[in-house]
């Protein structure tokens, strides 16, 4: 399909226009240059740009960057890089939205206009286009309620009523007030965490609030293997380890 458009052969979901944007600055110190690292033949950058490019629904996807370099890869991967990200909001501060924001404004000034965004993170490679399109079906058919979707996971090992603090004599106490009467597993509230890999919203709801967290918004419940985001090495390592036994694992998931 060489010389098509972005988009052609997509399919529109109830008519909205989606776009993709994957940040991915060249700077890390946890692990530095992860974003080209390689993860299992291809890049951690590239994972991301196929899950998008896979997805049924998405229209366009575009790295946002300040790396030409990682530019050159993004585009050797089928993504769009239409403008080079500036070094200020590529810094370890830099806040997402801002990212965002100078995307949206790229955009509008080239006449492209969508409904909603999904932010897809290098960091998270083991998002695919099943949990894209999931997702954006089920914000889709729950607008009524609902202006935006995240990935969450249940909070399991790291649960609150299993923490404790060092106090300045050095010894532990508990961080919820259970005392050390710990409770059984089944006993325990069901929390979730923001496990980083998806984020969905509706364009105008995402300008207004600038954030893809509030009152209206839903969860999209990813398997504790999934939630994988590399920060670090040991990260690596074990996204390196999953994606090497995914088969097993997705099979996991269906029967559980």
């Amino acid at each position: 399909m060489e010389g098509l458009p972005e988009g052609f052969g997509k399919i529109m979901i109830e008519g909205n226009k989606v776009l993709a944007l994957i940040p991915a600055r060249g700077g890390s110190k946890g692990l530095p240059g992860k974003n080209i690292k390689d993860l299992c033949g291809m890049p951690l950058l590239a994972w991301p740009i196929r899950a998008a490019k896979e997805s049924n629904y998405i229209d366009q996807v575009i790295v946002s960057t300040e790396n030409k370099n990682y530019a050159d890869i993004a585009r050797s991967y089928g993504a769009s890089v239409p403008f080079i990200r500036p070094a200020k909001l590529a810094k370890d501060d830099s806040a997402t939205y801002l990212v965002v924001e100078h995307a949206l404004n790229y955009l509008k000034s080239q006449n492209e206009i969508y409904d909603y965004m999904v932010l897809l993170e290098p960091t998270s490679p083991l998002t695919t286009s099943k949990d894209i399109d999931e997702a954006l079906k089920l914000l889709i058919s729950k607008r009524d309620l609902a202006d935006s979707v995240v990935g969450v996971s249940k909070v399991e090992a790291t649960h609150p009523v299993f923490d404790v603090r060092i106090n300045d004599k050095g010894l532990i106490e508990p961080y919820v007030g259970n005392g050390f009467n710990i409770l059984k597993r089944q006993e325990i509230d069901t929390l979730y965490y923001f496990e980083g890999s998806l984020y969905i919203s509706d364009l105008a709801i995402l300008i207004r609030e600038k954030s893809f967290y509030h009152n209206r918004t839903l969860p999209y419940i990813v398997p504790r293997w999934k939630a994988i985001e590399i920060d670090e090495l040991v990260d690596y390592v074990c996204a390196e380890a999953i994606l090497q036994n995914i088969e097993i694992l997705n099979k996991e998931s269906k029967n559980g």
